[in-house]
């Protein structure tokens, strides 16, 4: 009996019990549909927290004073100054697309009546790059509001619609910081929230570095921050980084510098493991769709076990039975399975047409995986079956009933 032949038998058997055939694959159709589901949930969500981590920040090297002095003129001595902001830019060159620092400070503000708190920054024109900051209305900074110390500021998209109602309405409006007069030239807002991880906050106020250096009695950078140019060179930037800040300071003082790269591993470790552990929940599934076929397949040979003698008597062998009830069992296995695959690309196919915010990824490697696991299912949970029906006696075979 050729492979054509005995794949007809295998269709013929499996349409005599169209139903049980439909349930036996049942459990392959949700086990495959979930591995695939599972697989791209992961890397959807993988992708967007490592999106939004990066959004923070392209590149980000940060840095600040941590520890090291026990006077308060050494101290204050310590601290990362606006020059050693230039000597990052002038020692790093090509290396690094921008390097900017920040000085923070508070005032008081009228907003509804009432006198608040809010935190005033100082930055420079290259602070909207390194921080990946959007400017819905107005400019931000530029060269000559920091070399010229112009009195300008920008305010974030909250505190714009607090004091004056709407983004558009903040510009050119005028605001008192430390008994001075600021113009609004322009609203901002982080690309990607760090929900006042930072130091930006919801309601903050930008004006120029060198503006507020006169508002503060100690100067001190904190944080200063560098993008390197490329995603390789982070940490060989932040480590030259940490040398310059060490040799233009007394010996002794010790600087803090990060990257983000410790949080985008710690990000791409806990998907691979959550990754890991719904593929597990996922392959008992199959497990169990595999016990559910052996034990149909069981059934189906002590149902046909006159057929099976018929068929040895007029000269079929044991190797021929062997391959009939294992590609009946593979025939089952790899029809749900192709089924399932169907069922779980359907479902990203349909939520990347029906929206286009977030790029759900489509894994090949998984569509793969589940077709090759519904076929060794098949194989592996039918040989038990199939090797009982190829040992039976023909001749208590062609007696039972």
């Amino acid at each position: 009996m050729n492979f054509g032949e005995a794949l007809r038998f295998a269709f013929d058997a499996l349409r005599a019990n169209k139903i049980r055939s439909l349930l036996t694959a049942l459990g392959l159709v949700i086990g495959n549909a979930s591995v695939i589901l599972v697989v791209t949930i992961s890397l959807t969500s993988r992708d967007y927290i490592l999106d939004q981590i990066r959004a923070i920040g392209s590149n980000l090297v940060y840095a600040y004073y941590e520890a090291g002095s026990r006077t308060a003129m050494l101290v204050e001595a310590d601290f990362v100054k606006l020059a050693d902001v230039q000597a990052v830019r002038e020692q790093l060159g090509s290396r690094i697309v921008a390097a900017t620092g920040v000085i923070t400070n508070y005032d008081r503000l009228y907003i509804n009546g009432r006198a608040e708190d809010i935190a005033v920054i100082g930055a420079d024109d290259q602070y909207a790059l390194v921080r990946n900051l959007v400017v819905p209305a107005g400019r931000f900074l530029d060269a000559s509001d920091v070399e010229l110390r112009q009195k300008v500021a920008l305010l974030t998209t909250q505190l714009a619609k607090r004091l004056y109602g709407s983004d558009e309405s903040a510009i050119g409006q005028v605001l008192k910081l430390s008994g001075l007069q600021f113009t609004v030239i322009g609203t901002f807002r982080e690309r990607t929230s760090t929900y006042g991880l930072s130091e930006l906050n919801s309601e903050t106020v930008l004006i120029p570095i060198t503006v507020i250096r006169y508002f503060t009695q100690v100067e001190r950078i904190d944080p200063l921050y560098v993008q390197a140019r490329s995603a390789s060179d982070v940490e060989p930037v932040a480590a030259e980084v940490r040398r310059i800040l060490e040799s233009r300071h007394r010996p002794g003082a010790r600087y803090r510098v990060e990257t983000l790269t410790a949080i985008l591993d710690a990000a791409k470790n806990i998907a691979a493991i959550l990754t890991l552990v719904l593929v597990l929940v996922s392959a008992i599934a199959l497990i169990i769709s595999g016990i559910g076929i052996m034990n149909i397949m069981l059934v189906t040979v002590t149902e046909r076990t006159r057929e099976i003698g018929v068929r040895m008597a007029v000269g079929a062998s044991r190797r021929d039975v062997l391959g009939q009830f294992l590609l009946e069992a593979v025939t089952i296995s790899i029809g749900g399975g192709l089924v399932g695959i169907l069922v779980g690309v359907a479902g990203p196919l349909a939520a990347n047409f029906l929206q286009d915010q977030v790029k759900i990824p489509i894994s090949m490697l998984s569509i793969f995986i589940a077709f090759a696991v519904s076929f060794l299912v098949g194989l592996v949970f039918g040989l038990l079956p199939a090797r009982r029906a190829a040992r039976l006696n023909p001749t208590e075979a062609l007696r039972y009933e």
